[in-house]
């Protein structure tokens, strides 16, 4: 049976949660200026459908409540890993459609791109705390070398794949303060031994 969690482990959890909620609430607010931006120079109607993105876990999820923090953790790992793969394609169609032409969404684009990289990192950091290995990070360079190359689109189907990748990102920013601060309460162990530090 696994030991109560250290004080000093606690509150690094804790600023380590504090500080990802702050990302994600600014990663949302700059997600929802660029849908509007998107939507506008892509010509869409801002309440078309988009299909689900295939590869990204969807931010809604059955007994929520009943999710261990490991599994928030892995599944907010996977969805921001696929957002930064599905971003750095949209960012190379955007400059093949309009080159210079609109600079300002390419740059929204690739900052919005920056902040999901640097989410996922974060992630990463409070599987450590954790004590569970990041899925990935070792003997998986063919995999990080990139997914299969996706399926030709037309111009109006990557438009739309866009639109949801967007909407859907939002989506777990969202999700992701409410996970975090899930995983910044004090765990029942925890509360039970407030004393007892792992063994060393």
């Amino acid at each position: 049976m696994a030991a109560a969690e250290s004080p000093s482990a606690a509150l690094r959890r804790r600023d380590l949660c504090s500080r990802g909620i702050r990302l994600a609430g600014k990663m949302r607010a700059d997600v929802v200026d660029l849908l509007d931006a998107y939507v506008e120079q892509q010509g869409l109607d801002a309440s078309a459908s988009a299909a689900a993105v295939e590869g990204v876990p969807l931010a809604a999820v059955e007994r929520w409540d009943e999710q261990t923090g490991t599994q928030r953790l892995l599944e907010n790992l996977a969805a921001y890993r696929a957002f930064r793969t599905l971003l750095a394609q949209m960012l190379e169609e955007q400059r093949e459609q309009l080159g210079e032409a609109d600079a300002g969404l390419g740059r929204a684009l690739a900052a919005v791109l920056l902040q999901v990289s640097a989410f996922a990192y974060h992630l990463e950091e409070l599987l450590r705390l954790e004590s569970r290995g990041v899925p990935g990070e070792e003997g998986d360079e063919e995999e990080e070398d990139g997914p299969p190359p996706p399926p030709r689109l037309s111009l109006f189907e990557q438009k739309l794949r866009g639109l949801g990748v967007l909407r859907e990102l939002a989506q777990w920013a969202v999700r992701s303060v409410r996970d975090l601060r899930q995983l910044a309460k004090p765990s029942p162990a925890t509360g039970a031994a407030p004393g007892l530090a792992e063994s060393p």
